[in-house]
């Protein structure tokens, strides 16, 4: 494995993040408790979110 990134992995690599943190600045301070309990960390409250985001179905 390499530390090396491509302009475009490094690219989507900043763009997930600032989604992420759009994301989290969305949402109340109590939503944010409440993940921040369930999942210990920002990044783990903030990854289950992208998950969710990614999995769920289109809305058409």
């Amino acid at each position: 494995m390499t530390d090396n990134f491509s302009e475009t992995q490094a690219s989507a690599l900043i763009g997930t993040a600032e989604k992420m943190i759009e994301i989290w600045n969305r949402l109340t301070p109590q939503k944010q408790a409440a993940l921040l309990q369930r999942f210990g960390t920002q990044e783990n409250a903030l990854a289950a979110l992208v998950a969710t985001q990614m999995l769920a179905p289109a809305k058409s």
